[in-house]
């Protein structure tokens, strides 16, 4: 009864984990939680406002299939505004979070057989998305010397006359390493040779940089714009996560196919989060700049904390609320029960059910010899899950 492509795909790692140290939780044990993708903060006051001026004034019906005109002005007007490219609004698509937004992108560009270059460690559902269309993840392994950044010469070795689409996250879930202008041109310079190549820029966490700021892929190579697909959303950078807002943004072609797969699907995401986006997008930014400087302060605190723990290795993010520290140290030592750590996946668990901490192990990101920790958690219990985790650690034989 049940179809190939659902016995295909895996389910999302990230959502596993949170769910058992939720599960743990319930029956009475201290859990700490460093696994979830989702900031602490509450959704600014004037954007809920605008939610409930929705509600009360009765904008209950359904909207466009692609989005609230407004929206997408809205949309396009922040593209120009914050990332200097130009996107018109009927090459929008908003949509139920960008996590549709990439895989209807995915559905509407991607062939049986077509290959999809993915660099490693990746986000745990681009690989399942381009399963579910049918088409061939191809894994690209970067380097913790490179703070896990895809280089040149690595997409120059990895592209093939198959290959029809890559994905880009910057700042980057799980690792939160941001490419740099000169980076991002130094890619573009391979990929100009390479005219049938989809690029697929995952930007959900551009509010999110700490040493500088947010750069495109179209602010590097601006000729690629006519084969570039911007992916955002308002989860992250307004922690929106529970709205499910997203939008893609690129050529009027995919758009438009991406708009007639929406339309058969879901049809447009709902006219209160619609409308509380037009707020996030017209309104004040304090609540987020708030937000990322206690996000840094955060990530300053971790990355020392991590670093004191022997054996661990972890370079400082500069972006998302990710640490993605090396722990290969750790692989194939043995815990006080005398259980052995083959994997990062039996180090998580260890550390979730021994020590109530709960991260994500690299396996699902495409990355062994790493975990990723989420500093979206208060300082005191990042405090407290430090002392866990040295103490978890340190008992390793």
């Amino acid at each position: 009864m049940i179809s190939k492509r659902a016995k295909n795909l895996s389910p999302s790692e990230t959502l596993k984990i949170t769910a058992k140290a939720k599960q743990l939780a319930r029956e009475g044990a201290s859990v700490i939680s460093l696994s979830a993708g989702e900031p602490d903060f509450k959704t600014p006051a004037h954007i809920c406002n605008a939610a409930i001026d929705a509600i009360t004034g009765g904008f209950h019906g359904y909207t466009m299939n692609t989005g609230m005109p407004e929206l997408r002005e809205a949309i396009s007007e922040k593209l120009i505004r914050d990332n200097n490219i130009t996107v018109l609004p009927d090459q929008i698509v908003v949509s139920n979070g960008a996590k549709q937004s990439i895989g209807f992108t995915i559905l509407a560009t991607i062939n049986p057989g077509d290959e999809v270059l993915i660099p490693a460690p990746y986000w745990v559902s681009y690989p399942q998305m381009v399963k579910l269309a049918d088409g061939k993840p191809v894994t690209v392994n970067t380097s913790f010397a490179n703070n896990y950044k895809l280089t040149a010469i690595q997409l120059e070795e990895a592209l093939t006359d198959k290959t029809k689409a890559i994905i880009l996250c910057s700042p980057s879930n799980p690792t939160g390493a941001c490419y740099t202008r000169s980076e991002l041109k130094e890619l573009a310079g391979v990929l100009k040779d390479y005219p049938d190549v989809l690029i697929i820029s995952d930007e959900i966490y551009e509010y999110i940089v700490f040493d500088g700021e947010h750069t495109s892929i179209l602010n590097a190579a601006p000729e690629l714009a006519d084969r570039t697909v911007i992916i955002n959303g308002f989860s992250k950078g307004f922690a929106m996560t529970g709205w499910r807002l997203g939008y893609m943004a690129g050529p009027k072609p995919i758009a438009d196919a991406v708009a007639k797969i929406q339309s058969q699907e879901t049809s447009a995401p709902s006219t209160i989060s619609q409308k509380a986006g037009i707020a996030a997008y017209t309104g004040t930014m304090k609540p987020i700049q708030d937000m990322v400087k206690a996000f840094k302060q955060r990530r300053d605190f971790i990355v020392k904390e991590l670093k004191s723990i022997k054996g661990v290795e972890c370079f400082v993010p500069s972006g998302a609320f990710y640490v993605f520290p090396d722990i290969h140290v750790f692989l194939n030592k043995t815990t006080p029960d005398g259980d052995k750590i083959n994997s990062s996946t039996d180090l998580s668990l260890y550390l979730l059910e021994k020590h109530g901490v709960a991260t994500v192990p690299g396996d699902a990101f495409g990355e062994p010899t790493g975990i990723r920790l989420s500093y979206a958690a208060s300082l005191d219990d990042l405090k407290e899950a430090s002392k866990r985790l040295k103490l978890g650690l340190d008992s390793l034989k």
